[in-house]
């Protein structure tokens, strides 16, 4: 009777072994489990994707003549990559197109950084970060015209032209806000600037991330409004859903580059304000 128990156990054993190998796990052809939490499918591939629009100075800003990425967000990106153990490699994404290529499939890129802005709207669709960065609404003008813009009352008005970059929250407010000024959209962020500062335009409406690099590198320039900003918020990063894994990690950097003073040193660096109230 005993023997007889054995041998039933032992063909059940075979059985179970015997199922487990004709149905393996979902595998994708290459080996990497495709079910495979984010980290684990990121460190497998040895590089962290990073998507950025590149026309953000100084925050994500691609130089066009050497292809190099620089700013605020670029050395966040690269420490998050640093702190999962892996390379960075940055995908061109832009304003315009940004949630779609955050939920794009097949992935075009892991997380995206630089310049944006925490959201409901975003949220209800996909990740975002903690904040690292406080963020706002504001303007940039022409030096020469700096008393004559101080509040959203003289900006709206139909002699007054305002220049935006289009897709993106600038371009919202603006529509939102500003209903009697002649509004022009602006392909590329990084060029209205220099058009305000020309002529071309009165006004940019952009955010206190990037006013006070212009300031300081145009004396053409000015922003008058860069302490009392229009909206108040933060900046984080963006990332599909169902990698909450990898929004953990992110968090998890972020919280310790705040209590070990590294992301106060950052802000510093790139004049950047840490919190509301903080001195440019």
């Amino acid at each position: 009777m005993k023997q007889e128990r054995l041998k039933i156990w032992l063909l059940l054993a075979v059985l179970t072994l015997c199922t487990a190998a004709s149905f393996p796990s979902c595998s994708s052809d290459d080996g990497k489990t495709s079910s495979s939490p984010t980290i684990e499918r990121i460190k497998s591939r040895g590089r962290l994707l990073v998507g950025t629009t590149g026309d953000y100075r100084p925050l994500s800003f691609c130089e066009p003549e050497t292809g190099e990425y620089w700013g605020f967000g670029i050395e966040m990106a690269k420490e998050i990559a640093s702190h999962l153990g892996v390379e960075v490699e940055f995908v061109k994404t832009s304003w315009p197109t940004l949630s779609a290529d955050v939920t794009a499939d097949p992935q075009l890129f892991d997380l995206a950084i630089g310049g944006i802005t925490i959201t409901d709207t975003r949220r209800q669709t996909m990740l975002m970060s903690e904040g690292y960065l406080a963020n706002g609404k504001t303007i940039l003008c022409r030096t020469a015209d700096a008393e004559r813009f101080q509040s959203l009352e003289d900006i709206d008005k139909p002699e007054v032209r305002v220049m935006v970059n289009p897709g993106g929250l600038n371009e919202k407010f603006a529509n939102e806000n500003l209903t009697h000024a002649q509004l022009i959209v602006h392909q590329k962020n990084e060029e209205i600037p220099v058009l305000v500062a020309e002529g071309e335009a009165d006004v940019m409406i952009t955010e206190i991330t990037e006013a006070p690099y212009y300031v300081q590198t145009d004396k053409r320039l000015a922003a008058p409004l860069l302490n009392v900003p229009f909206t108040h918020g933060e900046i984080g990063v963006l990332m599909r859903k169902g990698q909450d894994d990898l929004l953990q990690a992110v968090n998890d950097m972020i919280r310790r580059m705040k209590s070990d003073g590294s992301l106060q040193r950052l802000h510093e660096k790139y004049g950047l304000v840490y919190q509301y109230g903080a001195s440019l």
